[in-house]
């Protein structure tokens, strides 16, 4: 048979049942549809984890203290929350990181903030004037904390967009006025540009007050929650991490760094956990949506064992009157794979329909790759190769006597 009479066959036959074809089709289209919107969501999800791990400055080395524990009790509170990082670490890492673009220790803690009869609860951050350099923050209205703020302990304070419109109102100006924090008045500087973001994170939902006047006037201490330092390149940030350790390790007389009281991390430490953390979800998606391929695989070997059967006087007929084993098995799975690759083809149009409307109406981020495209065509015709060789062996195995004489 040549290529074009296999192709006419094919089409003929899969036309002669219309409705069992689209049937046995749907499961493809479904699974493959579902593979690729779930792919879209966790590579959606990876890129926007990335994309506000880097808005969070560029070449980061972030200090934050070990684990707070009690005193005979053996489960940790997690790193960061104990207060072994003090003033004077930060200070003693501005002054010998030689690497360092920028330093910036940080106090940061949740208050309830109030304002002329609003109020919202929100993370106020104890900061110096470096930290718009080591975070990438830019300033809308008014200035940002200064280094005579932090000397001179004023009550002042720069808020991002979100905590502005929660507390004088969408779109307005605050410079002037004051909010209260615990009890002490702030006079508001400045308004961040926003960032964009959600949850406790929210580099737009956040309070900035000189480091100085937060460990005073709120926390009442001179310890630091977080010391952020800015590499001058990419190629340094290893370098400034074995220094910090090896500084703080020798202020804090300890000599094995993995039961130090801190922990040093870099911005690509940071991305490659989040980027397992997102691999692992995407994997997990995919496999669950995968399962429907299994399904649909099944669906196609049932309606072509079913056609075999049905068509078994006809594959007698093409054996008497020559035609080979070959001639009936590449028949039987070209069919197979028609269905697969037609239901492949469609169910890429209903994936990045579903991606689409998860993006517009869940407002998470989805991405389609080619990739998982060219995946997902390589998975449909693996299917019909697989779920389409027993049927099609099985037919080209008939004894012509026997399925001349079938009824």
């Amino acid at each position: 048979m040549t290529t074009r009479d296999i192709l006419e066959e094919t089409y003929w036959a899969l036309s002669g049942n219309k409705v069992r074809s689209a049937l046995t089709m749907l499961g493809i289209v479904i699974g493959i549809g579902s593979v690729i919107a779930m792919v879209a969501v966790g590579q959606g999800a990876q890129g926007s984890i990335q994309s506000s791990i880097e808005s969070a400055g560029s070449n980061l080395v972030t200090v934050v203290p070990g684990a707070q524990r009690g005193v005979g009790v053996s489960v940790s509170g997690g790193r960061g929350t104990a207060t072994t990082l003090t003033q004077a670490d930060a200070d003693a890492i501005i002054a010998q990181i030689t690497d360092a673009r920028a330093v910036s220790p940080e106090l940061s803690r949740r208050y309830q903030v109030t304002s002329k009869g609003t109020n919202t609860n929100t993370t106020v951050n104890g900061t110096v004037a470096a930290y718009t350099d080591v975070h990438n923050i830019q300033i809308d209205s008014g200035v940002f904390i200064s280094d005579d703020n932090v000397k001179s302990l004023a009550k002042v304070a720069v808020i991002g967009p979100t905590t502005r419109d929660d507390l004088f109102g969408v779109g307005s100006d605050p410079v002037g006025q004051t909010i209260k924090i615990n009890s002490n008045i702030f006079k508001v500087i400045g308004v961040t540009v926003a960032k964009g973001g959600t949850g406790f994170n929210n580099p737009d939902d956040i309070v900035y007050v000189p480091i100085s006047t937060a460990q005073r006037f709120l926390a009442g201490d001179t310890y630091v929650s977080t010391v952020s330092v800015a590499a001058v390149s990419s190629d340094a940030m290893s370098s400034i991490k074995d220094q910090i350790t090896s500084l703080l390790l020798t202020r804090h007389k300890m000599s094995d760094p993995t039961t130090a009281d801190f922990t040093v991390q870099s911005q690509a430490d940071i991305l490659a956990t989040a980027s397992t953390v997102t691999n692992t979800f995407t994997m997990l998606l995919a496999s669950i949506a995968g399962i429907s391929l299994l399904v649909g695989g099944i669906g196609i070997m049932n309606m072509m064992l079913t056609t075999v059967t049905e068509r078994t006087r006809e594959i007698g007929l093409r054996k008497a009157i020559g035609a080979e084993r070959r001639d009936i098995s590449v028949q039987f799975l070209m069919e197979a794979i028609s269905l697969t690759f037609i239901g492949g083809f469609f169910g890429i149009i209903l994936g990045w329909l579903i991606a689409q409307i998860i993006s517009s109406f869940a407002g998470l981020s989805t991405t389609i790759s080619i990739s998982s495209v060219a995946l997902s065509f390589g998975v449909s015709a693996a299917i019909g190769i697989v779920f389409g060789y027993y049927p099609a062996r099985r037919a080209a195995r008939l004894s012509p006597i026997e399925a001349l004489r079938y009824e």
